[in-house]
């Protein structure tokens, strides 16, 4: 398949027009016109695309790309090291970063409802980004903690009284801690995000929200795998996701 019109459908999927970002969305270093084997992956770390150049990749799709905004522009450093790998193999970088949050059914957000047995009853905060709804099987804080660390490998941070029930609950996948105050609005029993500030302590411990801190990486794992299946199934791609993983 043609890179140029793998790129318009995916815009047009994601609907990326729609969001104001920190970073281009799209395609970010242009590479060799077909496209037959595309490898995704939560981040473009040099990891990452040594691993997507020994399986032959022409392709790198990934949650987070490059050039994000208050960024240092100058081509140096790591940020050289990087380029220089994808131009000299001729392999295109391509990222979708809150338009694939956002998407109803292969954005991260809508992910997570589908591991962690939620069910999304709406959208709400800015450019709607915050999903809630209801925990299918209720229970106490602890318990829907251990059962979000058994499905996502890893032990999230929780704030709250341990045997508070969460029966309705507000989530956003990444660094999305501030978004805590649409869930205040919504009035739900929980917020879930993947990373954590101080001041998130203090604003949990006041209001009686419960909060769960599951992971930045841990949270964005499956819109990334979700796109990529998508895209390799419509176009006759071949597909892998590589997880570098990512304690944060």
């Amino acid at each position: 398949m043609k890179l140029s019109e793998l790129i318009d459908y995916t815009g047009q999927l994601l609907q990326v027009e729609r969001f104001r970002d920190y970073c281009p969305n799209g395609l970010q270093v242009e590479g060799r016109v077909e496209v037959r084997t595309l490898v995704s992956g939560v981040t473009a770390s040099m990891a990452l695309l040594e691993r997507a150049a020994a399986l032959d990749a022409d392709l790198v799709l990934v949650h987070h790309g490059y050039f994000w905004k208050g960024e240092d522009p100058c081509v140096v450093g790591i940020r050289k090291n990087r380029l220089k790998f994808l131009l000299e193999r001729d392999i295109s970088l391509v990222a979708y970063h809150l338009p694939l949050d956002a998407h109803p059914e292969l954005g991260n957000n809508a992910r997570l409802a589908q591991l962690l047995d939620f069910t999304l009853q709406g959208w709400v905060g800015e450019q709607s980004l915050v999903a809630h709804g209801v925990v299918n099987q209720p229970g106490n804080l602890h318990e829907i903690t251990a059962r979000i660390a058994q499905r996502l490998g890893r032990q999230p941070l929780e704030f709250g009284d341990p045997a508070k029930t969460v029966r309705t609950i507000a989530w956003c996948s990444g660094a999305a801690q501030d978004c805590i105050e649409a869930a205040l609005a919504l009035g739900v029993d929980a917020f879930l995000t993947g990373e954590v500030s101080e001041r998130t302590f203090h604003i949990a411990q006041e209001t009686g929200i419960a909060f769960i801190s599951a992971g930045h990486h841990a949270t964005e794992r499956y819109g990334i795998q979700a796109l990529g299946a998508h895209l390799a199934e419509r176009h006759q791609l071949n597909h892998h996701f590589i997880d570098i993983d990512n304690p944060v």
